[in-house]
């Protein structure tokens, strides 16, 4: 988290530190992307924690649930995608950052980072790096209505 925040401050990036709005960005992004699920759905592909089982979001797009591109096509989709205002959070961390003029935002900030999900202020895209990329991920996907 440090080393993201130092990468990101060194290339001018505006950062706002939002330490405890981790859990309204999972709960908010959930109900953008995954909004066509039922809560039995939910629950067979581990969206959340349940019974000792870890759960992720991104288990929307492993599964098959929703659209996205993966792994060089969602890498280069993120690249070439317009980042002004953007979020950034962790899939079990409550610590998020706001980051504004985020152009320059790029995948190797990100190196190191795992269960990461950085969506547009207006939760329009997503782009999440797992901690199984490479065989899981990353994944870009754009919300549909």
């Amino acid at each position: 988290m440090n080393d993201l925040y130092d990468r990101l401050k060194a290339q001018n990036i505006k950062i706002i530190e939002m330490p405890k709005w981790g859990q309204y960005l999972r709960k908010k992004w959930e109900a953008q992307f995954a909004a066509h699920l039922s809560d039995e759905d939910k629950e067979s592909i581990y969206l959340h924690d349940t019974g000792g089982s870890c759960g992720y979001l991104w288990h929307l797009f492993s599964y098959k649930k929703k659209d996205c591109l993966e792994r060089d096509k969602a890498e280069a989709a993120f690249t070439i995608q317009s980042k002004n205002n953007c979020y950034v959070f962790y899939q079990h961390l409550d610590y998020a950052l706001l980051l504004e003029k985020a152009s320059m935002l790029h995948i190797d900030d990100l190196m190191d980072e795992q269960d990461i999900y950085i969506v547009d202020k207006g939760f329009n895209w997503t782009y999440i790096q797992t901690h199984e990329t490479g065989y899981c991920g990353p994944y870009f996907s754009r919300k549909t209505d």
